[in-house]
């Protein structure tokens, strides 16, 4: 009788390392810089340049429920998840393909609006969408492939992070979970109240921004490379500030210490965690899609970080028999978890 194992019991990332050691062979073709294993994949063009590639997926009724996300605004969203990877790599997002699967309750207006949100964040990060694949399908589902471009010696990957370094976080954190939160709870309202359900969104239209229209932090990469800073190791913000570092903390070989109370907060984020009566700094650490870029510099850099704005040192990187941990007055040192958001394999519900 043949072994049935439920993927859940791998988790995400689990299962991506399971995926790894299967394809992966003992030698790599020679253009290829990194394969699985970072926010995108690299591979060398000519002497001087590489290509970055990298594909990301939202599907109804597991990233996201049509009820509350505007066509435009997924249209939009797509776009910036990918090339929020590129970014991550210090390279320039350039093309993107879409494989669109159509479900029959959706209309040609409906898809219309959808690639007008695609086409508004292409030109937003110089892009341009050269081709894809439609399919009909049971639920509406995404996929977006973008390629970028970067000089060889400009990359930045998860691995080069040394001990000394410091940590830093572009933007504010845990507003896209704080978005999350306001739209599952207006869902609810909407079940419960039916016709007579009324959206209650006054000082909430920030966080829900953050959920349904990130931004991918190519402004920020560009002021790094204008300010001559280039970061050891950089990530995005995907799935949290806590699994993030845990990313390049495994791949540097290093241990990590995030300082809690120096994590960026807007303060709509902060007031929605005093709403639900929940720990806005558990939002930041393991709440993830901010997709803002956690990245780390050399100390003799920070004063130039600090020059840009916008970007704030909340960490160090130390040895790697120290492990991962965060810091706050009320905690002292703690191991810090490498929980944040992972695909559910078929439980999801998000919004």
């Amino acid at each position: 009788m043949s072994t049935f194992t439920p993927v859940s019991t791998l988790g995400e990332f689990g299962l991506i390392g399971r995926i790894r050691a299967l394809i992966e062979g003992d030698a790599p073709p020679e253009d290829l810089i990194m394969g699985i294993g970072d926010d995108a994949a690299v591979y060398r063009v000519s002497d001087t340049m590489a290509h970055v590639v990298t594909t990301d997926a939202l599907i109804e009724a597991v990233h996201f429920d049509r009820a509350f996300a505007p066509m435009s605004h997924l249209g939009w969203k797509a776009i910036s998840v990918n090339a929020s990877d590129v970014v991550a790599m210090n390279a320039d997002p350039k093309w993107a393909t879409v494989t669109l699967g159509i479900p029959r309750n959706m209309s040609v207006e409906m898809v219309d609006s959808l690639y007008e949100g695609m086409d508004r964040a292409s030109k937003a990060y110089d892009m341009q969408i050269v081709g894809g694949d439609t399919t009909t399908a049971h639920a509406l589902y995404i996929s977006v492939t973008v390629v970028g471009e970067a000089p060889l010696s400009q990359l930045v990957f998860r691995r080069g992070a040394e001990v000394g370094d410091m940590v830093c976080v572009s933007g504010d954190v845990g507003g896209a979970y704080a978005g999350l939160k306001v739209l599952l709870d207006q869902r609810q309202a909407l079940n419960d109240l039916g016709d007579a359900y009324e959206p209650e969104l006054d000082g909430l239209r920030y966080v829900i921004s953050r959920q349904l229209q990130p931004k991918a932090r190519l402004d920020v990469v560009r002021a790094l490379r204008k300010a001559r800073v280039k970061p050891t190791a950089m990530i995005d913000i995907s799935d949290g500030v806590g699994s993030e570092i845990h990313h390049i903390a495994a791949a540097s070989q290093v241990g990590a210490t995030i300082r809690v109370p120096a994590l960026p907060f807007d303060a709509e984020t902060r007031a929605v965690a005093d709403q639900f009566m929940e720990d806005v700094d558990a939002w930041a650490l393991f709440g993830g899609e901010d997709y803002e870029l956690l990245f780390t510099v050399r100390p003799d850099d920070v004063p130039r970080v600090d020059a840009i704005g916008g970007i704030s040192v909340v960490g160090t990187i130390e040895e790697a028999t120290k492990g991962v941990r965060s810091y706050s007055p009320e905690t002292g040192l703690i191991p810090l978890s490498s929980a944040g958001y992972q695909h559910s394999f078929g439980d999801g519900g998000a919004a």
